[in-house]
């Protein structure tokens, strides 16, 4: 038998409100069975390389189904993300060992085995793509700004576009991708130097720090003296109300995600009161999930569009690199700091 020593992290008490910490999150040590004659058929031992550190995982460990939009992780079992290993061993004659391939229930280890379902795709390595392009442009957050934008979002050339979190792993693709619709873009970020990131890297026409503009329906009006055509929302509360002051007749709000609502339960979350401007303006408000199957029908369409963007130099990324297994929970709480440029990334092997 080949065994393999591994650290993994796993969740040993829910967290209910605030960010997690080390009283809810725990690295543990253990012994992986990765020959063949040791783990089930049609399933892969894997090395991890790669774990993709979305702020959606948060929701998954409140021990809550309050309309989170995730399950919760089970106690003491390993939690999962999206991710991207390399195959160890295989008893599934569709992966062979050494290929790269990537998954979105993959634990948050340094190996482990899991059913070959769970691979959604295999990743060439000396491709001319880098490896977190696949957890990021290529991945969950790409996809999520594609459908928002793409799919759901209706926009014409000349529309006025918003996007909040503007600098983080959706909100920078949705921004590029709304310009390469000759669309004018307006993104909120946390910082001044997040303010330049998405102006000068990205492409936005105009970003502005909500932690200094405060008063957001000021902001939005000196922003869109228009109005908004479009809104791609990531935090929620009272950023969404600010925008349903500014919508203009027949507007499109993409609701991805809702960041400032998380830490909180349910009762203490920021309140929307003017949902009534929503009827008069015929305004559509559309919550989406990249998981469920009519958006996930639409992957191969988005994996061609962006992969040409990328291989174009139409679009650009950023991450932020964590290294080492034992950075996780320092990864997942920076992700509520406003402190990261970019996408998330945990590099839990070196290549």
């Amino acid at each position: 038998m080949t065994t393999m020593e591994s650290k993994e992290w796993h969740i040993v008490a829910h967290a209910p409100e605030g960010v997690p910490t080390s009283d809810h999150l725990k690295l543990c040590a253990a012994r992986i069975l990765v020959d063949a004659a040791s783990i089930p058929v049609r399933h892969v031992a894997l090395e991890m390389l790669f774990i993709s550190v979305d702020p959606f995982m948060r929701s998954r460990m409140t021990g809550r189904e309050d309309g989170l939009y995730s399950p919760q992780f089970d106690l003491n079992q390993v939690v999962t993300a999206f991710g991207i290993g390399r195959v160890v061993e295989s008893t599934d004659d569709k992966y062979a060992k050494g290929e790269i391939v990537t998954g979105p229930f993959l634990p948050v280890a340094e190996y482990c085995v899991v059913p070959s379902d769970f691979i959604i795709s295999k990743i060439e390595p000396n491709g001319d793509i880098e490896l977190p392009e696949y957890l990021s442009c290529l991945g969950m957050p790409g996809f999520a700004a594609w459908l928002g934008i793409e799919v759901l979002g209706e926009l014409k050339a000349g529309s006025n576009v918003f996007i909040s979190a503007a600098a983080g792993g959706v909100g920078m693709y949705a921004g590029q991708l709304a310009k390469l619709r000759g669309c004018r873009v307006v993104g909120s970020t946390g910082s001044d130097e997040k303010v330049i990131l998405v102006k000068e890297e990205f492409g936005y026409d105009e970003a502005f720090n909500y932690k200094k503009e405060t008063d957001l329906d000021a902001a939005l009006s000196k922003y869109f003296p228009d109005g908004i055509d479009m809104y791609l929302d990531n935090v929620g509360g009272k950023m969404l109300e600010a925008v349903l002051n500014h919508v203009n007749e027949g507007a499109r709000i993409s609701l991805c995600g809702m960041i400032s609502e998380y830490n909180k339960v349910w009762t203490e979350r920021e309140g929307v009161r003017n949902l009534l401007n929503m009827v008069g303006k015929g305004v559509r408000m559309e919550g989406f999930m990249v998981g469920s199957p009519s958006h996930l029908a639409r992957f191969g369409d988005f994996a061609q569009q962006m992969e040409g963007h990328l291989r174009q130099g139409r679009i650009r990324s950023k991450h932020k690199i964590y290294y080492g297994v034992e950075s996780f929970l320092v990864s997942l709480q920076s992700v509520f700091s406003s402190s990261n440029m970019g996408k998330v990334i945990l590099q839990v092997k070196p290549l």
